[in-house]
């Protein structure tokens, strides 16, 4: 017998639903009193550098740090007032049974616009760094300190809304991100440079954790025979889409309004998507681990499952959600697992953010002219282009575990020919092999990595586990950032000899610990998973 339920997600409650949108308001009122300010520098060009604050914008900073303090509040999740009796006596069918109905299609497209819209944001870097050199008048060098600052807050945010989306909810931690957006898009208004250092690791904290969310979130709502080539084909869509998005928009907007608007661009398509929200469901087994039984019954149903009312032999105890395991989830079963998908992220993090960007100034160095590098990367990018799909069909219909070892060999195939390249002394290959083959790899491994994570872990770690290997992602980033920031790279054949080391070791840490996820039911992680996580949670 099934009840009426009330509309489910994280608003349900009336006095929630009253401080999240207070709170909003606040965000979003604190912004527009910046833009007096930004529209008097109209005349020059909105170059803003130098003029001081006015009491409206210090007034308006402090709207927006109370805003985001309020919109959390009422994101607090709230737990069913029966949970541990409701827990015990009811069982409800989760979607790995349903077939794709228009919701799942509605979710898929939602979380695209999402995902489109979080890699807008640290996208746009590289097209505010120009105007911010000529605005400020600082050594590009200084303004390197930006994209490092943004790159360090997408790692700080990976892990943080990794462990808010276990405690708050799915949706809850990308509704937070989007009300980030909103209030960190002031970055457009700030008349110093070391202002909008500031508001960029904010901004890079929100924009880190929603990628691990919204997998989480996909991961519990697609049926198993459609889980994996979603997940893999919306990631890569949405970091397509994202420099997409930000290179039409620099290009249609940046000759008019500066280089400012691209911040600004924070504030519309932040409200976007909080007024999406309520097509944003919560993962119902999320609902269903705080006792709200008959708000998981309407997501449920909303997307086409079962709903059975019967003793549930593997039901977790209510209180099981509340404790804090390691991050990474370490209990016996996933130390292996963790240390190895850390390792995959960390080398990823290098070669992207690492070796293919100093790629090109060494081949200038050995004589390359930059149009003919322009045309071997856009070659290369463009064999690469279709990385995204190939995945998809891999990891959905072959196997996902083998998928992601085959595209760390890749990329470590093209660390090899890389090497081999730049420290032969006889003739080497045409560049376009080794290029091509680094960036299929790393396009690859990106877009399974955080697909294959969230497959692996069970509910109540599923997003911080996710978030953290994001998170190591953007560390080895960070490492390259540093190392170029302060001019001790490596030269790029040591390089790619050294980070041959970590892949390969990866590589054989996930044939060893990886566990096999296509088509798996996720059901199946709970019931084993839960001696081990309540060890390492202390009960």
């Amino acid at each position: 017998m099934t009840r009426a339920a009330p509309a489910a997600g994280v608003l349900a409650d009336r006095r929630g639903a009253w401080a999240f949108w207070i709170g909003c308001a606040a965000v979003t009122a604190g912004v527009l009193a910046h833009l007096p300010m930004v529209w008097m520098g109209r005349h020059m060009g909105f170059r803003l550098a130098g003029m001081p604050m006015d009491p409206l914008m210090i007034g308006g900073m402090g709207l927006i740090v109370a805003g985001v303090a309020v919109a959390g509040f009422g994101l607090l999740p709230r737990r069913g007032p029966d949970a541990r009796a409701q827990a015990s006596t009811v069982q409800v069918t989760p979607p790995e049974d349903a077939p794709l109905t228009a919701a799942h299609w509605r979710l898929m497209a939602l979380l695209v616009v999402a995902l489109v819209i979080d890699v807008m944001k640290p996208a746009s870097l590289g097209f505010v760094v120009p105007g911010m050199v000529a605005e400020y008048g600082v050594p590009r060098a200084t303004v390197a300190i930006l994209p490092f600052t943004a790159l360090a807050g997408t790692a700080c945010g990976s892990v943080v809304w990794g462990v808010l989306a276990d405690i708050y909810g799915r949706r809850a931690s990308i509704l937070l991100s989007a009300v980030m957006f909103v209030g960190t898009s002031i970055c457009g208004a700030m008349p110093s440079l070391w202002w909008n250092v500031g508001m960029c690791f904010l901004m890079g904290a929100a924009a880190g954790g929603m990628l691990p969310v919204a997998y989480a979130l996909l991961a519990e709502a697609m049926p198993s025979r459609h889980r994996g080539w979603s997940l893999v084909l919306i990631g890569g869509l949405g970091a397509v889409g994202g420099y997409l998005a930000a290179s039409g928009l620099s290009a249609l907007l940046q000759p008019t309004f500066g280089w400012r608007i691209m911040w600004f661009l924070g504030m519309p398509t932040g409200l976007i998507l909080i007024l999406l929200n309520g097509a944003i469901p919560e993962s119902a087994k999320f609902l269903l681990s705080l006792g709200r039984v008959e708000e998981a019954h309407a997501v449920l149903r909303r997307f086409g499952s079962r709903i059975v009312e019967a003793p549930d032999p593997q039901a977790a105890p209510a209180g099981a959600v509340r404790g804090l395991a390691p991050i990474p989830p370490v209990a016996g079963v996933y130390l292996g697992k963790a240390v190895s998908l850390s390792i995959v992220a960390l080398a990823w993090g290098l070669v992207n953010f690492g070796l293919l960007l100093w790629l090109p100034a060494d081949l200038a160095a050995r004589g390359y002219s930059m149009g003919a590098l322009s045309r071997l990367l856009a070659l290369s990018a463009l064999i690469a282009a279709p990385t995204v799909f190939v995945c998809a069909f891999l990891y959905s219909r072959w196997s996902a575990k083998w998928s992601l070892i085959v595209m760390i060999g890749t990329m470590a195939l093209g660390l090899a020919l890389v090497l081999q390249m730049l420290t032969a002394s006889g003739p080497t290959l045409s560049p376009i092999l080794p290029v091509a083959l680094l960036i299929v790899g790393s396009n690859g491994v990106l877009a399974i990595l955080l697909p294959y994570t969230a497959e692996s872990y069970p509910l109540r770690v599923r997003g911080r586990a996710t978030g953290w290997v994001a998170g190591c992602s953007k560390f080895g980033g960070l490492v390259a950032q540093l190392l170029s920031m302060l001019v001790v790279v490596p030269a790029v054949g040591l390089a790619a000899g050294l980070i041959m080391i970590p892949t390969l070791l990866a590589m054989v840490l996930v044939a060893r610990f990886g566990t096999e996820t296509r088509g798996r039911d996720l059901r199946e992680l709970e019931a084993p998973a839960a001696p081990a996580l309540a060890a390492v949670a202390g009960g």
